[in-house]
Formats: structure tokens, C-alpha cells, sequence
């Protein structure tokens, strides 16, 4: 089978998906992060110091995460879809003071309530 890759009205969803995403990560808007991630058991997310499985550690990590020390620089976005329903979003950012370089990616899908983190991953250079 061949999918479609990085049709423009798809990638435009997608973009629009993840950058209410990473504003709602750097203003800690707790409720959007939650909106976008998938609710379900089978999501997860990789953190630079936590492995969380499923969507109520996810969400129990974020409530309980410090608000301060969020803000980052993106450096380099890639977003590649597949077809209608499934794209990746992988980034390198740093944090504000930081000199360390860190990457994220996360597995987007389409589902009936939008476009929805189903698993995430975020590292950090040495």
C-alpha cells in the first residue's frame, strides 16, 4: 500500500495541532496537553526522566509538573504525514539557559475528537 505523503491541507492540520500543542507546553496550559493526547491506555510518553504509560500517568505528570523553567527555542521542526490519519512531529529545542540541545517526537493520529498525541518521546544531548 502507498500512502500519500505530506498532502498540504494534512500537514497544515498537523502544524496547526502541534503548535497549539507547544504553546500550551510552554504556558503550561495543563488542560490543552491533556486535550491532545490521546485518552487512552495504549498512549505513551517517554520523558527525559520518566516513563509514563498510558493516558492517566500522562495526565498525573503534568498536573504534577513545576510550571516554571518551560520556555525553549524550537531549532528544527519536522513534520511528515501519512495519508489522512497518521503523522510524526519530531523537533531539537533548547531550553532557556541551557546549552544542552533536546529532541522530541511524537506519533500523531486522526481520531473523532481531532488530531491526537498516541505516543511521545523527549531526550536531551550530552
Amino acid at each position: 500500500m502507498t500512502l500519500p505523503i505530506n498532502l498540504p491541507e494534512v500537514v497544515a492540520e498537523v502544524s496547526a495541532a502541534f503548535d497549539r500543542y507547544e504553546d500550551a507546553l510552554v504556558n503550561n496550559k495543563v488542560d490543552v496537553l491533556d486535550e491532545l493526547f490521546w485518552d487512552s491506555p495504549y498512549t505513551l510518553r517517554y520523558g527525559a526522566t520518566e516513563n509514563l504509560y498510558g493516558y492517566v500517568e500522562i495526565q498525573a505528570f503534568r498536573a504534577a509538573r513545576p510550571a516554571q523553567g518551560l520556555a525553549r527555542q524550537i531549532l528544527r521542526t519536522v513534520i511528515t504525514t501519512y495519508g489522512r490519519e497518521f503523522a510524526t512531529a519530531n523537533i531539537e529545542f533548547r531550553r532557556e539557559g541551557s546549552t544542552r540541545t533536546g529532541r522530541q517526537s511524537q506519533t500523531w493520529v486522526r481520531t473523532a475528537q481531532g488530531w491526537r498525541v498516541v505516543a511521545a518521546h523527549v531526550s536531551l544531548l550530552g
